[in-house]
Formats: structure tokens, sequence, C-alpha cells
């Protein structure tokens, strides 16, 4: 065990510095090393709802971990002017089982790697797995920020709920963020040169055989530094419109946030970026006309000052940014509809604009739609655009202040 790294404390607003209530049992738990070579410090007990239902918090205050991680020799020769979009395996990751039999969690810090899974668990054999992204910045001032954790972990109880799993509360799942987020601090990139990506994971991880759910869970967070998502950067994209493959169906898990969902894409996202797309754009499976989204993010478009993104009806994904963008727009003053929006309307825009948590807001500078391609703004990036995106970067990275009480500091 490398003790010399690793360096447990726990701040709490409250008498005992050193202890944490839980709320059912007021059992007092210590933060705690354990003989294991790879687990090296234990997080409050979490006790993980089945089925999206309620639950009690984790306590009664509002408990925050600090941990403080040594340097290791990983971050070493990361060019931070040039990192992109992939995974850098970091140090540290999350790690926490939920089962029928014992439904409590004993969240620990585990070294990155890999881990051991049953070939008959529920997310292998039935795709019963969820996935999050968020992101962690570094201030001017040395501190780290998260944009709206909460929203994720609201958004994976309403996936975990369509998927039969449990879930974490709004407080474990930010809390466990968090204490990940600190064990790697020393990935952050620098201020203005990138961001530590969040990968939260919820998956059925037990053995089963015959379709149902899953008899164990694994919650698990794992990070990366992170730039552009997409190689042109803030310069804008070029989309190819899918007339005959679609993301999601009326009634089924397009709305959620599922693995299964992308892998979905993956054929038609290959075949588009093989012809020099950036992506794919997909349309509604019924009326084929009406704009969904793009493989990994929303699509939004600005006609006369109107800012339009399709209607979040159960074959959407819910972005985060998307919402934030939603919101932050109509702060300004400007009209945002969210409705059907047709193929026609898209051809016809002022601007087009995608979000997404990987992205944040890209431009789009032309689709190509039936072996026509649509240019805006000479291929440039729209003023509307340019403006949405450098108030939501600031809020992000908290360079101005944050009237929406969005950012969490740690």
């Amino acid at each position: 065990m490398e003790s010399a790294a690793v360096h447990p404390t726990t701040h709490l607003p409250c008498s005992s510095p050193n202890r944490l209530i839980a709320a059912d049992s007021r059992r007092l738990l210590l933060p705690r090393f354990t003989d294991s070579r790879r687990r090296l410090l234990t997080s409050p007990t979490l006790k993980l709802k089945q089925f999206g239902g309620n639950a009690g918090l984790v306590s009664s205050v509002r408990c925050s971990a600090r941990v403080s991680v040594a340097a290791t020799p990983g971050v070493k020769d990361i060019d931070w002017d040039n990192i992109g979009f992939g995974l850098v395996n970091t140090d540290y990751m999350y790690v926490a089982k939920w089962t029928v039999n014992n439904p409590v969690f004993r969240g620990h810090l585990e070294r990155f790697g890999n881990i051991e899974v049953n070939p008959a668990a529920g997310v292998l054999n039935y795709g019963q797995g969820l996935f999050e992204g968020l992101k962690a910045y570094n201030k001017h001032d040395g501190n780290i920020l998260l944009f709206r954790p909460e929203e994720n972990a609201l958004r994976m109880q309403m996936g975990a709920e369509r998927l039969c799993m449990p879930a974490p509360t709004v407080e474990q799942f930010v809390e466990a963020v968090k204490t990940t987020v600190l064990a790697n601090k020393q990935w952050i990139p620098p201020t203005g040169k990138g961001s530590l990506y969040i990968r939260p994971l919820l998956i059925g991880s037990g053995a089963i055989l015959g379709l149902a759910p899953a008899p164990e869970y694994t919650f698990l967070i794992y990070v990366s530094p992170v730039g552009n998502y997409f190689k042109e950067g803030l310069s804008p994209i070029n989309l190819l419109i899918a007339t005959d493959v679609h993301r999601a169906t009326p009634g089924g898990t397009g709305g959620i946030k599922t693995i299964g969902n992308y892998a979905s894409v993956l054929k038609a996202q290959a075949a588009a970026k093989a012809k020099g797309y950036a992506d794919v754009l997909y349309l509604d499976c019924v009326n084929k006309k009406y704009l969904e989204e793009v493989s990994s993010c929303n699509i939004f478009i600005v006609k006369d000052n109107i800012i339009s993104t399709p209607a979040i009806k159960g074959t959407i994904l819910p972005g985060i940014t998307r919402k934030s963008v939603v919101d932050v727009a109509r702060s300004q003053g400007f009209q945002v509809e969210e409705r059907s929006v047709s193929v026609e309307e898209l051809i016809d825009a002022d601007e087009v604009f995608c979000t997404g948590t990987a992205v944040v807001i890209s431009p789009v500078g032309s689709v190509t739609y039936q072996d026509k391609r649509y240019t805006y703004k000479d291929g440039k990036t729209g003023t509307i655009t340019q403006q949405l995106y450098s108030d939501l970067t600031r809020l992000q990275t908290g360079t101005t202040e944050d009237r929406m009480n969005w950012t969490v500091e740690i």
C-alpha cells in the first residue's frame, strides 16, 4: 500500500472533523486505509436506491471529503497546448458496488486500471449500462469548478429507472465526483488549456442468465484530461444528414444515456467521417424530416435572431449543455423555441450549432442533405453562436459571476 502517496482527510462544517454520520443508522464511519494493494481510501457509506426511488441523504449535513494525493510521474510530458479529446490514463478511479443481498455501498478510490466482469454480467449480455459526462475546470485562483454535476446525477437516476437499475442519490453522486476529481487534480489542464473530463458509469456487473435485472451493480468514475472534441475546435464543422439510419424510436431508450444508444450510431458515424464529415445528424424515424440530434450532441438553429432546438420527447437526450444554453439565451433576451424543427428550416437557417458536454458549443459550417451541401455564414462562426459560446464557457471556467448558481467549487 502506498501510504505515503495518499493522505485522506474529511472536512465537515460540524464539530467532528474526521467523522461521517450515516443518516439511517447514526453510526460513526471513519475514512480508513485497507491492506488491499489497490484500494486506497474509503468514502462515506453510500446507499443506492433501487429503481430510481427516493432515499435519504448520506448525512444530515453537507459533508465534503478532501483528498490529498501526492504528484505522480504520470503528468510529465503532456503538451497542454495540443491536447485533443481522448483517453489519458490518470491515477485513480472511484468504485462502489450494490447487491441484492447487501444494498449498501462503501465507495473507495482505486488505482486506475482494469476491472473484473463476469462473462454473464447484465451489462455484457443485456446492455444494462448507463454513463454520464461532465467536466472539471481549473480556475485562475487555483480552485476547481464543476459544472452542474447534480444535473448528471438526476439524469442517471432517470436512466436507471428506465433500465431497472439502482442509482445514487444526488448527494452521493456529487460527492463521488468530487472525491475522484480531487484525487486526480494534478491532471486538470491549466486554465484555458482544456478540462478534466469525468466519466461516471453505472453497469449491471452481476451474472444473470435469462433476461432479468442483474443481481449486482457497479458505480464507478474515471477521468481524463481533454481538449477540443472536434479537431476543428471552435471552427465550424460539417455534418451529414442521415436519411436511412435512425438513432432512436418512440417508446425506446433514446431519451436516456444508455450505452446501446451510442453503439448503434458507430457505423453511420464512421462512414461519414471517412467522407470528410465531422459527424452525422439524425432525423426522426416516423416522418423522416424532423431533426433529432447529432451522434453525441444536441442541435440548434438560429433564424431571424430566434433560436430553435428539437423538443425533448423521449427520443432525444436531455442534454445538460442544451438546457444551459436555452437558459443563458433566454436570460439575454433571446426568444428560444423548443419544438419540432424540420430539415427545411435547418437548410434555411442563419446559424446552426451543436451543444454537449464534450463539444460545449460547436458551430456548424455546413450540412449535406441528399447529396447537396448547404453552407452557413460562408463557413464561419455566427455572431449568436459565438456570443453563447463565450458566455457559457465564462460561466463554466469561473471567469464571470455565476448568477445561475450552476457551478460547484471544490
